[in-house]
């Protein structure tokens, strides 16, 4: 059964440029929440809920807006900032089912505020799981409901105030028409035998605990696959850890204070003074400039390091090395991972959805790399399910993957 239903044909889709209801006013004090409180008690079925960021401004990812929308309640535009405790708002909704787009990037910023959904729908997965080859929020609304959302001020800084009006319009057309979305995707999800599948992703994504914070998060400075010695990678993390204490202490984004680009291009030259520094391409507009005493104490810091408290030059994995390194190491593995690719390529195409969506591309690489001692579907099921996959999920590959294994067995190819 197809996963999406097609566009009726010569279809036009509709400009949706102003909430039914008109822009509400942006709540900021204690009357207007519990104004909201009342409002969206009062309200029935699921609860539209957008939050916008200011990624790539501010420091962190908190929520500088959050919008909500519910029947019979309306639209409302909270300022986080302003009301930063929504527990109460979270205790009038905890019955409620709450509707996101793309979940995992707002629920923790709306963790922050109080707001912890206990029911999940997400229109981005949902329409994953159906195949949409596009499943941002306006390619969704466009191609499922005909409508089409203006979309201009997603990377705006909303720490921004007082907020523009049309920053405002578009913040309330984000949640307008997120519960119609929410519907017609059951229907869809429905017909093509999906909705359980879907249901218990959206059970997996609450119950998923906060991710913890990585040992060593310099280390993701884009370009260091340049540096290639430890006292280098010593500049790197001195001076990492120099911009986010003061990205922090400004509030402002890391890249704002000073550039990967310009942080391994230190790591590679090491300037010993003030002109060596500042001949550097990457330090030559103002805002690096405004640090470089920083910068260069950083340096020193890391040039006089004794050699045991260098860092390593890579940190031990908790799983298998990469792919491409698997032919040289483990034959074996690798014609088991060729095999199992394979074969949740085809199920996916079978099933119109991303191949990551039918089962995470990190579980296939553990399980080829390590596989249970009998590849029967009953071991490969228990190995997915040890790893984290879903129900719907194993009952869908273990047999298909155990299949593939037995059979490079049976040929002597391992």
């Amino acid at each position: 059964m197809p996963g999406v239903a097609a566009e009726p044909a010569g279809t036009a889709a509709l400009p949706l440029l102003e909430p039914r209801e008109g822009v509400p006013p942006v709540v900021a004090d204690a009357p207007g929440l519990e104004r909201v409180i009342a409002a969206f008690a009062a309200g029935t079925g699921p609860v539209a809920v957008d939050a916008e960021r200011a990624s790539g401004y501010r420091y962190g990812q908190r929520a500088y807006l959050i919008q909500l929308r519910r029947a019979g309640a309306g639209t409302a535009l909270i300022d986080p900032i302003a009301c930063p405790d929504l527990s109460a708002l979270d205790a009038a909704l905890a019955d409620a089912e709450m509707v996101l787009h793309a979940a995992n990037q707002d629920l923790p910023c709306l963790a922050e505020v109080g707001l912890v959904p206990r029911r999940l729908f997400d229109t981005e997965l949902a329409g994953r799981l159906l195949g949409y080859p596009r499943v941002g929020l306006g390619s969704m609304a466009e191609n499922v409901l005909g409508f089409v959302l203006e979309k201009g001020h997603s990377a705006a800084d909303w720490s921004t105030r007082p907020l523009p009006d049309d920053w405002l319009r578009y913040a309330a057309l984000d949640v307008e028409l997120l519960v119609e979305l929410r519907d017609a995707l059951v229907e869809r999800l429905t017909a093509a035998g999906k909705l359980d599948w879907a249901l218990e992703e959206f059970a997996a994504i609450l119950a998923t605990p906060p991710k913890t914070p990585r040992p060593d998060p310099w280390r993701r400075t884009s370009g260091i696959h340049r540096v290639r010695n430890r006292r280098a990678l010593a500049v790197v993390r001195e001076v990492w850890e120099t911009r986010d204490k003061i990205a922090q202490e400004r509030d402002v984004s890391p890249g704002r204070v000073l550039q990967d680009a310009a942080i391994v291009e230190m790591a590679l030259k090491s300037p010993r003074n003030q002109a060596e520094l500042l001949a550097l391409p990457t330090l030559r507009n103002r805002g690096a400039r405004r640090h470089q005493s920083a910068w260069l104490r950083a340096v020193s810091r890391a040039r006089g390091l004794p050699d045991k408290a260098l860092p390593e030059a890579n940190l031990p994995g908790d799983g298998p090395p990469p792919p491409h390194r698997w032919a040289e190491r483990d034959p074996a593995a690798a014609k088991r991972l060729t095999a199992a690719r394979a074969v949740v390529s085809a199920l996916a195409d079978e099933h119109t959805m991303p191949a990551e969506n039918l089962v995470q591309p990190d579980y296939v690489r553990r399980l080829a790399w390590s596989p249970p001692p009998e590849a029967t579907p009953a071991a490969v099921g228990a190995a997915l399910r040890v790893l984290g996959a879903r129900a719907w999920q194993v009952n869908l590959v273990a047999k298909p993957l155990a299949k593939a294994l037995l059979k490079l067995e049976s040929k002597g190819e391992l």
